[in-house]
């Protein structure tokens, strides 16, 4: 399957089974580029990576081999696949008959649990995706402060619609003109947006009174990841969020955690609980679904309430809080209520972040590993994390795509985000010889494409 590379960052190239590429070439007639979802093609393989099974922190390829699995559904698998309790909720639902566009008592007990675990709901909605529950509740932010315009913290990561997917991940090469003029991350986006974003770097309290001075008055809310996972693992300077607690407060702006990544990953109360700042709305997600597709949006009643038919905001849709996805989210609440749960992923993480740290130390390479709970980073080329977006411009990507590449070829799989230094995990049921697996694999990928 793979040869003997020559070279450090020239690495293995992967070559696909038949069974493989005779799936590709089927994808590619009737799919653009042959995946379902941009992210789904693995730059480091050149190629989807294809899974016939998932079942508890393994994946399965086409030809039946084994990897242990570090994508865990982008975050939305903290339970890992075909957790037990899940499975059960999949089979209440079949047996209820999960009828669309109606309300069951199933929607009313996870509204409850939500609100009881995330410090800042007072109410809560449900959706999809993470990208809708950016797009409601921003609606419901502008409606309440009757302003148009949204600051966002670059680098951070808020869903793929037009308000937000404007000026949070430019090119290192466009950063400086990102603050002037907000970089459109997707053709297709009209231009025009762009005079409803306002930019500003992490980390910079600075930077941020003086964009408040020029724009707070315009701005319905400041919107970012408590943790920015999406770029590169960034971690809130101490300080920092009280700070924006008082700024937001003082200018009339609704301080928005966009947690749909950081919830539950270390706590039952997401970044709120670990950091205690509490905002004034926030979305949640991933997770929430143990491995389905739910996500909600949570706030002050004063907030909250705005949507109808309570108030006149409108938030609706038929697939909302289907009951498949809300009797596997009460399922996914019920496990991280036990008081074992976060004390489990905590060891497994020590586990995992002291081997990475001990590795790279040994090895003296420039390498290393950010981590907030159960999700990490991966930074080449840095020897310590980031502060904010700027610092990411040493990330080397190629390595990156290449250790990827070592990695899956030894049965160890990591989703490649383009090389970008993005988000990584594991699962409550991975063990601790999958750990001791991992660093072992990443040590030799490492010793590959570095030394």
């Amino acid at each position: 399957m793979s040869e003997t590379p020559t070279s450090p960052a020239a690495a293995t190239q992967f070559t696909p089974s038949e069974a493989h590429a005779a799936l590709m070439a089927r994808a590619r007639q009737v799919m653009p580029g042959g995946v379902t979802s941009t992210a789904r093609f693995n730059q480091a393989l050149q190629a989807p990576f294809y899974v016939s099974r998932a079942v508890g922190s393994k994946l399965y390829d086409l030809d039946g081999r084994e990897y242990i699995d570090l994508c865990c559904s982008h975050g939305a698998s903290l339970l890992g696949h075909r957790h037990p309790a899940i499975v059960e909720a999949l089979a209440q639902a079949a047996e209820i008959g999960y009828a669309c566009s109606a309300e069951f008592e199933a929607h009313v007990q996870l509204a409850e649990q939500v609100c009881q675990l995330i410090p800042c709901s007072e109410r809560v909605r449900f959706c999809t995706s993470g990208s809708e529950a950016t797009l409601h509740l921003l609606r419901v932010c502008r409606a309440v402060t009757g302003r148009d315009k949204v600051m966002r913290i670059v680098g951070h990561f808020h869903g793929y619609h037009e308000f937000l997917y404007i000026g949070g991940q430019p090119p290192m090469d466009k950063l400086e003109e990102n603050f002037v003029t907000p970089y459109l991350e997707s053709p297709g986006i009209p231009a025009i947006m762009r005079s409803l974003v306002v930019p500003v770097p992490f980390n910079d309290l600075a930077a941020l009174e003086v964009a408040v001075q020029q724009h707070g008055q315009e701005c319905c809310a400041l919107v970012l990841e408590p943790v920015n996972f999406n770029s590169g693992g960034i971690q809130p300077d101490p300080g920092y969020l009280p700070a924006l607690r008082d700024i937001t407060r003082r200018a009339g702006m609704l301080l928005f955690f966009d947690e749909v990544q950081a919830s539950f990953k270390k706590s039952p109360g997401g970044a709120q609980q670990d950091f205690g700042v509490t905002p004034d709305v926030c979305t949640i997600g991933k997770s929430l679904g143990g491995g389905m597709p739910l996500s909600a949006f949570c706030g002050a009643a004063a907030v909250m309430d705005q949507f109808q038919p309570a108030g006149p905001v409108q938030h609706s849709g038929t697939f909302n809080a289907h009951l498949i996805q809300t009797l596997a989210g009460l399922a996914f609440v019920n496990q991280i209520r036990d008081p074992g749960f976060y004390p489990r992923l905590e060891a497994l993480g020590r586990r995992l972040y002291a081997g990475f740290d001990d590795i790279v130390q040994r090895l003296g390479v420039p390498v290393c590993f950010p981590h907030h709970g159960a999700r990490f980073n991966l930074l080449m080329g840095l020897d310590r994390p980031a502060r904010n977006y700027s610092e990411l411009k040493a990330h080397d990507r190629a390595r990156t795509l290449a250790f990827i590449r070592e990695s899956i070829m030894r049965g160890v799989y990591w989703a490649d985000y383009g090389g970008g230094p993005a988000h990584h995990g594991f699962s409550i049921q991975h063990t601790e010889a999958d750990i001791d697996r991992v660093l072992q694999v990443t040590e030799d990928a490492l010793r590959t494409v570095w030394l």
